[in-house]
């Protein structure tokens, strides 16, 4: 009896946890679309932005791994206020005035949202446990959504008169309110204590291997978002809107990959593998070496389809090994590499080959996901 009360007591876990990954999606899918403006309001060079860019990245990481220590048994709290300290910051991002202050905004964005990365995968893990459901597919299928909707909503907005200082409230304002999804989350109470050391080092082992496997789909995932509608309008000769649906049609195929593995469970994630190892790599070098932009657009699609469902089962796997979530944030932490990792990969890959030849390259990073599959 004890037990049916606990599950439905928290039968709304999952939802509430897909409500703050689409608030956190917001906010990006709004940062993306307002790049430009950011650009232009602050006269800076491309050089300068990239440069202010890379330290989200420098202040994600650290906060994820701190993170994963704080939020034990206090996912609920910790998620809440992330997604409050973002939606802070976000309201000042709009009143920078300088690439230098941009970059100190975008370290606190880095540590807020890096903060909100690890906590929400805790939550989630914990939250499959204590349910005995599966959320990770459904939760992370929010966030490729959210900025679908999110980026050209920010563009739309621009073209009325808004500011960008008023767009970024407007996201600030959807980040707060979602966040308050997270308190007070029914997750049960904390799990057991910490596993023996001996455990505990080889739990490690097996996060940063899950991590490096994510690392893969991500650092393919950063190179689609950067690079898939310059490769359709500079070498495919496609018009601004086609361009501009490359990255959209990844992360819609990304969510449809998302919701049909949720609604056809297997016992293993050996499959998700195999598909995100063959389709996958094939969606991307089609997608790069395609003559038509028609075939390179259908060829990102089937990148994000194959490789969509396979981050979520990777932390669904880490989350049921290890009670206290210090799987879950070495596998967040590890994987989040790389995006940092992809802008480097695509640039030494462009030195010596054209865009579309350092694309299709990416193609290699299945490999390793075909190699876990034979495995397993």
């Amino acid at each position: 009896m004890l037990g049916g009360l606990v599950r439905e007591r928290v039968s709304g876990v999952g939802g509430r946890l897909v409500v703050v990954c689409a608030g956190w999606g917001v906010f990006w899918g709004a940062w993306a679309g307002l790049l430009p403006a950011i650009k232009a309001q602050l006269g800076a060079s491309t050089a300068d932005l990239g440069l202010a860019l890379t330290a989200v990245s420098v202040g994600a990481i650290p906060a994820m791994m701190v993170t994963g220590r704080l939020a034990r048994g206090r996912e609920s709290l910790v998620l809440a206020l992330s997604m409050a300290g973002l939606a802070a910051v976000a309201s000042l991002l709009g009143f920078v005035t300088a690439p230098w202050t941009l970059a100190v905004a975008l370290l606190v964005v880095g540590v807020t949202s890096g903060s909100v990365d690890v906590a929400l995968n805790m939550a989630t893990a914990r939250g499959e446990r204590v349910t005995g459901r599966r959320l990770f597919q459904p939760v992370h299928a929010a966030f490729p959504v959210a900025v679908i909707v999110a980026a050209p909503a920010a563009g739309f907005a621009r073209d009325l008169g808004l500011s960008t200082a008023a767009v970024l409230a407007c996201a600030a304002a959807v980040v707060l309110a979602t966040g308050l999804a997270a308190v007070r989350l029914p997750l049960g109470l904390p799990d057991a204590g910490d596993p023996a050391e001996k455990a505990r080092a080889g739990l490690w082992g097996v996060g940063v291997v899950f991590g490096l496997l994510g690392a893969c789909l991500l650092i393919v995932e950063n190179a689609v978002e950067q690079w898939s509608a310059i490769l359709l309008e500079d070498y495919r000769a496609a018009g601004p809107v086609l361009a501009a649906a490359a990255p959209a049609a990844y992360m819609a195929a990304l969510t449809v990959g998302r919701l049909i593995a949720q609604a056809v469970p297997t016992r293993t994630s050996r499959p998700l593998f195999l598909i995100a190892g063959l389709g996958g790599s094939s969606g991307i070098v089609l997608a790069g070496l395609a003559a038509s932009p028609w075939a390179s657009l259908a060829g990102f699609a089937l990148a994000g389809l194959a490789f969509g469902p396979l981050m979520p089962a990777i932390l669904s796997d880490a989350g049921a090994r290890d009670t206290t979530g210090a799987v879950v944030t070495t596998v967040s932490t590890v994987s989040y590499a790389g995006f940092v990792a992809s802008p480097l990969a695509v640039a030494a890959l462009t030195t010596g080959l054209a865009l579309p030849a350092a694309l299709a390259c990416l193609g290699v990073l299945g490999l390793p996901l075909l190699l876990a599959a034979a495995r397993r």
